[in-house]
């Protein structure tokens, strides 16, 4: 009994430290833009800052506090049906693309929500008050709420998209577009039978588990990513009026919206000029390319001779790669140009793209 105390006493004080850095980094996202800014949705798929902020605290509001405390009483009834986004257990969702027809609560009131819902987890933290299993379920919240960090960054990119005025989220200053193009090679993987799937004893998501075996023929995956400059020879070749590198679905799509280019792509006279949340920007041919659909990587893969990695070749490429790369930590938010790989080394395999 003594153990397990002290197992949860060392679990919360763990976990608070976390929380508080993790509902810290949302807040320094979202401490960049004006009030305007956090409100607008620009499409469907697209979500105001502000309902990001509202419903990673919906969720331990309903998830944790709800569960550990039966006379815990919500900051708003309402919240449980503006703020859950597909969890059909706890009730009927507000539909996702209007989320931006929502001017109330406010920026400043969902701030505060914040402020209730992190004073309340943060004092039961302290006194250990958490079973295990809601601890399970309050660490699962804070990855899900670092998968909504990245949707900040996306949603608001396409938002200032949008914008004719072009505005730059970030002030710090990417590397001036240059450099030289770094050869690819390819590293072959011998066939037979892999293990994938999560090994160890931290936190996984389910759809990582359970680890299991698969049988993987030989293949080659390339040692960096495909970059600017090599899909603008595609473009160049006529690729997104070829329909022989696109399947049928894809060919349709192209057709259908117009696609000429990945999104952020504009061209001015023979000059193309990319968006990023530093603002327009020249295209930098050696950094890598992103903002691709489904679509367009397997076109372009098929232009260029190859394919694309299936998942679990994918998982065994990466299994015994160390992980560093181009993370958040670093603010540069924008996938840079690769270095030169040695023989048989794979490079930005994490975070540039």
């Amino acid at each position: 009994m003594e153990m397990e105390r002290a197992e949860r006493k060392r679990r919360s004080q763990q976990l608070a430290q976390r929380y508080r850095v993790i509902r810290k980094e949302t807040e320094a996202l979202a401490a960049s833009l004006e009030v305007e800014d956090q409100v607008v949705q620009t499409m469907p798929d697209v979500s105001p800052t502000k309902w990001h902020r509202a419903h990673t605290t919906w969720y331990f509001e309903t998830f944790v506090l709800g569960t550990a405390d039966p006379d815990y009483r919500p900051v708003h009834p309402q919240y449980r049906y503006l703020f859950n986004s597909y969890y059909n257990a706890v009730g009927e969702q507000f539909p996702r693309p209007r989320r931006g027809h929502l001017s109330r609560p406010t920026v400043a009131e969902v701030g505060r929500y914040r402020d209730w819902v992190d004073r309340q987890i943060l004092e039961r933290l302290d006194r250990c008050a958490f079973s295990p299993e809601q601890l399970d379920v309050l660490e699962l919240g804070l990855h899900h709420e670092q998968q909504h960090q990245e949707l900040i960054l996306t949603d608001i990119k396409h938002v200032f998209h949008c914008n004719p005025l072009s505005p730059a989220y970030s002030e710090t200053t990417l590397p001036p577009p240059g450099g030289e193009r770094v050869p690819l090679r390819w590293k072959t993987f011998e066939g037979g039978l892999y293990e994938i799937g999560y090994a160890g004893e931290g936190f996984h998501f389910d759809n990582e588990a359970p680890r299991h075996k698969v049988y993987l023929a030989p293949f080659s995956i390339a040692s960096r990513l495909v970059t600017a400059g090599e899909y603008l020879e595609f473009i160049e070749a006529g690729g997104y009026r070829r329909p022989e590198f696109w399947l049928a679905d894809g060919w349709e799509r192209v057709c259908r919206e117009g696609w000429e280019a990945p999104l952020y792509w504009s061209r001015e006279g023979k000059v193309w000029w990319l968006f990023t949340l530093h603002g327009l920007r020249p295209l930098d041919p050696y950094e890598p390319v992103c903002h691709l659909s489904y679509y367009e990587a397997e076109a372009y893969a098929t232009f260029a001779g190859a394919r694309l990695p299936r998942e679990a070749e994918w998982e065994v490429a990466a299994a015994d790669l160390p992980i560093r790369g181009n993370f958040l930590e670093d603010r540069l938010l924008h996938p840079t140009a690769s270095s030169s790989a040695k023989e048989g080394e794979l490079l930005q395999c994490f975070g540039d793209a």
